[in-house]
């Protein structure tokens, strides 16, 4: 095999070489102290890291307080038996963390005990000041060259069985940096797949959100579960191979779950094929903006709707009937899933507001298109339910709807259909932006409707004032006299009723 292209390095940038300068300046002087692992990794690939892993010869505990005081960031201690500490702090505007480890016996000793190749070099990190900061690299087991061949290649046999959330460690890099995993590699994840099993839930979750954030999620995604990895983070996901579904669905339960987070991303990249799909579905730059937010443990929007389209199924296999007629029947999967997947995440240590997000979308996927009878638009008043019920991840949910209809149809997709369907979701969409509802100010509230009607709080007092407002969103009612003569009406036709 011939030997790769050599890469060509330029210096550091200026604002990361001011860094390295202060950072090096605090350290104590004599005292051997390397950077190491993904910013070493990075900056030979020539892409930009605001993670700086240091390995130092001294107290690494001490050494890193004496840095963030340096800084004037925040010490916080990750592993105190094994002298790991990070610092967060800004520079420069931009958020930063250095970690600090100690070295794990010398430095030759301390690389052969890391996981892949390419994070096992190391460069003092006073030659990063440097312009010819490369050629002190110290790469004893091939990284560079697997850096060239865009590998992710073990450095031992034991890497796996030494802490199992290399397994998916690897994964998450190789989806990151659109690399391969070595298949010798890659075999021994398949060999050491359990050790996964006993890896915390925190640590599992961070990296499957780190992989659900990359492009080509689905994809990744399959790689996981041909390592014998994704159906035992979610061991609900494998319950859905080979269940068959109703002659409309392409795939049984499990690639349908799969395929559905391709079709999501699709939409959320606006990059589908066939193209025609993308013509008909809402998009624009405040919707990209909008799944750009932060949700939870600072991953997006588009990343907990690619979780909640992995999960949106899983009730499937527990919740099948087969009818006389042959009629495939899953009767209140929606609502099972929606419990599965807060145990699921539950397990991964998600937290509680992203736990809500995903169960919520998870709960309410169906609904979009049950709002209306065949191909009819959803009324106002179904849309004001919609938004007011599925709350904060309303608009999620569409676009989860949405995404299950592609996946659901896969190549079967016809192009009138689609365009009905989507003709439903704009609909619902442009009627009741979740966004412009939140804003809405209430016509009356609930004290004007006790004062004006000669009513005590309680129960009834909150339906008849979710009528009320119900009304109002749907453009029944436009001010505050419409409003008291509406109250009083339905009072005056059934007095006891529930409004809502």
């Amino acid at each position: 095999m011939s030997a790769p292209p050599a890469m060509t390095l330029q210096p550091l940038d200026t604002s990361i070489r001011t860094l390295v300068q202060q950072v090096a300046s605090a350290l104590p002087p004599g005292d051997p102290a390397y950077a190491v692992g993904g910013f070493l990794r990075d900056a030979l690939l020539g892409r930009t890291s605001y993670d700086l892993d240091i390995a130092v010869a001294g107290d690494a505990l001490a050494i890193a307080r004496r840095l963030a005081d340096a800084l004037g960031g925040a010490f916080v201690p990750l592993d105190e038996e094994r002298q790991v500490a990070r610092i967060a702090f800004h520079h420069q505007g931009q958020p930063w963390h250095i970690d600090v480890a100690a070295l794990q016996g010398d430095l030759s000793q301390d690389l052969a005990r890391r996981d892949f190749t390419i994070n096992a070099m190391a460069v003092p990190l006073a030659a990063l000041l440097s312009d010819t900061w490369a050629a002190h690299v110290v790469d004893p087991h091939g990284g560079r060259e697997d850096l060239q061949r865009k590998l992710v290649r073990w450095v031992s046999e034991s890497v796996f069985q030494e802490d199992g959330i290399r397994l998916l460690r690897a994964v998450r890099i190789a989806a990151r940096l659109g690399f391969q995993i070595d298949p010798a590699t890659a075999e021994g994840i398949r060999h050491d797949a359990p050790w996964l099993d006993g890896v915390a839930g925190e640590r599992q979750r961070d990296e499957l959100l780190a992989v659900l954030a990359c492009q080509g999620a689905m994809a990744h995604l399959y790689v996981m579960d041909s390592l014998d990895l994704l159906c035992r983070v979610f061991p609900e996901l494998g319950e859905g191979k080979g269940v068959s579904q109703p002659k409309e669905h392409h795939w049984d339960v499990f690639h349908h779950n799969v395929e559905t987070v391709g079709a999501a991303e699709g939409i959320l990249l606006h990059s589908f094929q066939p193209a025609w799909v993308l013509d008909h579905v809402p998009w624009d730059d405040s919707l990209a903006a909008y799944f750009g937010e932060t949700a939870a443990e600072g991953h997006s929007r588009a990343t907990l709707l690619k979780l909640a389209a992995l999960l949106h199924d899983i009730a499937k296999p527990e919740t099948k009937t087969l009818e006389p007629s042959g009629r495939i029947r899953f009767f209140g999967h929606h609502t099972l899933g929606a419990e599965m997947t807060r145990g699921a995440l539950h397990r991964l240590r998600l937290s509680r507001r992203g736990a809500v997000m995903v169960a919520g979308m998870v709960e309410h996927h169906l609904r979009p298109g049950q709002m209306s009878q065949g191909m009819d638009l959803p009324t106002a008043k179904a849309i004001y339910r919609y938004f007011r019920d599925v709350g904060e991840v309303a608009l999620d949910t569409l676009y989860l709807n949405l995404s299950d209809y592609l996946s659901a149809r896969g190549p079967m997709l016809e192009q009138a259909e689609w365009e009905a369907y989507t003709r439903i979701i704009r609909h619902i969409l442009e009627t009741g932006d979740r966004r412009e509802r939140s804003a809405v100010v209430r016509l009356v509230d609930g004290h004007e409707l006790m004062d004006a009607l000669a009513l005590s709080p309680g129960p009834n007092l909150g339906r008849l004032l979710e009528a009320v407002q119900e009304a109002q969103a749907t453009g029944e009612i436009t001010n505050k006299e419409e409003a008291l003569a509406f109250a009083q009406q339905l009072l005056a036709s059934s007095p006891e009723a529930h409004y809502a």
